[in-house]
């Protein structure tokens, strides 16, 4: 039996675990996706240096940042707020969200969206977007289970050395 998990806002002191999660993530999710080189050179401490700055100082359309913790470890985080691209700036956006490989299929991906999309809700949104690496099967299955539509919007993340190609999610969000 999975222990007990718990939501909740992250903490500066999350941050290293958080970036850990980061790190196996992409290196998990993004095998055969992303130029292996890339992936071999991302940083736990890079991304927790990052992770501290952000949770002391968030973006300014930053609505939360959740962590979703078992048996005391933090396994998951989500980050979301208002939406950032221009065609959709009443919207709300989740900007990340990753489980821990280990994790992955008992929930924490599941607890950590219905939190993000509860308070999108609260803050006044009706819709949400969110963006998928073009490829990645497993987050888009993960997607359309909860409920989230492929809308046709595409785009270029373009980041120092590569670029991603993703295409965008919505969902109607209950009131």
């Amino acid at each position: 039996m999975t222990a007990p998990l718990d939501v909740r806002t992250a903490r500066a002191d999350d941050a290293d675990e958080i970036a850990a999660i980061h790190v196996r993530s992409w290196r998990a999710a993004y095998r055969g996706l992303i130029d292996q080189e890339v992936l071999d050179s991302l940083s736990v401490a890079d991304r927790a240096a990052g992770w501290r700055r952000f949770i002391a100082d968030p973006l300014p359309t930053t609505l939360g940042q959740l962590v979703a913790v078992r048996d005391g470890a933090v396994v998951g985080w989500t980050t979301f707020g208002s939406g950032r691209d221009p065609d959709a700036l009443a919207d709300g956006e989740v900007y990340g969200i990753y489980a821990d490989p280990d994790a992955w299929s008992t929930g924490v991906g599941h607890a950590l969206l219905a939190g993000a999309e509860e308070r999108m809700t609260d803050a006044g949104r009706t819709r949400a977007y969110l963006w998928v690496l073009d490829g990645n099967d497993r987050a888009d299955a993960f997607y359309a289970r909860h409920g989230w539509e492929v809308d046709g919007a595409t785009k270029l993340d373009e980041r120092p050395g590569f670029a991603l190609q993703e295409h965008r999610r919505v969902k109607a969000l209950s009131s």
